[in-house]
């Protein structure tokens, strides 16, 4: 039995335009009259996650920033901050590195140094409400993540200059363009695992969506995983399943309908 729907939005939910399925409104409808509870995961920060689903945000599970900051109903369920310390070498390691840029992200507000807008034009698709600094080491905030906008490739040009991280904290390459680096614990993983804990729901009584190297934390603590037909390859080797449609024929709702019989 199925009692959570975990989704990732971009290259699951969400078609390469950045629109929902036309039946998406539909199908949350009968899930949630089914009493079963839905979950967005995204590394997109919440402000930006909840101003898409605004007539439902209620009654969603928001697990934000890469399940860094978990939300519902206005009550927050997790806040995992990042250390000052590590903010600043994060930074300042980045700064050499062609093509990419840095942003904190805070639980209400992003924070960027660079406005060229070769920068701009992606990070603001996502970042809306934002602030432009000198100096992010020295950025006053609670900062959740810091993501880092790598328009050569994210998975080739700045991981691995922070690979070396990678036992004390999680760095995951979030698109082509995207490397996100969060606490260890700081994970859609660990958001799930918050949120089942706090229904009593187990992971055989979890369902959920995902298509890159940031959804594999979640795909594991699910019984019902499913990787998107577009997905990373090594997404679809670790998830149980594979949607039959991509998320350009709404393959989310398309397997959530079937699998409900709704």
């Amino acid at each position: 039995m199925i009692n959570i729907i975990a989704i990732d939005l971009d290259g699951s939910l969400l078609d390469d335009n950045k629109n929902l399925p036309d039946d998406f409104w539909e199908t949350a409808e009968q899930v949630f009259k089914k009493g079963i509870n839905m979950v967005i995961a995204s590394g997109r920060p919440f402000h930006n996650i909840a101003s898409v689903f605004e007539p439902i945000k209620d009654k969603l599970y928001f697990a934000c920033d890469n399940g860094a900051y978990v939300v519902h109903s206005n009550e927050e369920l997790l806040v995992n901050q990042l250390n000052t310390d590590a903010i600043k070498n994060f930074v300042e390691i980045s700064r050499p590195i062609e093509n990419v840029y840095p942003v904190l992200c805070g639980k209400h507000l992003a924070y960027i140094e660079d406005t060229d807008k070769v920068f701009t034009d992606q990070a603001l698709k996502y970042y809306q409400e934002y602030k432009i600094v000198d100096d992010l080491t020295k950025v006053d905030d609670v900062i959740l993540k810091i993501s880092l906008c790598d328009l050569a490739g994210s998975e080739t040009n700045s991981y691995p200059f922070y690979k070396q991280f990678e036992n004390n904290f999680k760095v995951a390459v979030a698109g082509q363009i995207w490397l996100d680096i969060t606490n260890i614990d700081g994970s859609k993983g660990t958001a799930i695992k918050t949120i089942q804990k706090r229904l009593g729901i187990s992971p055989n009584e979890t369902l959920v969506f995902g298509d890159y190297l940031n959804d594999m934390d979640m795909i594991q603590e699910a019984g019902f995983s499913y990787a998107m037909k577009n997905a990373h390859p090594k997404i679809i080797e670790a998830a149980k399943y594979v949607t039959e449609l991509d998320n350009n024929h709404g393959g989310v709702t398309y397997t959530i309908k079937k699998l409900l019989g709704i």
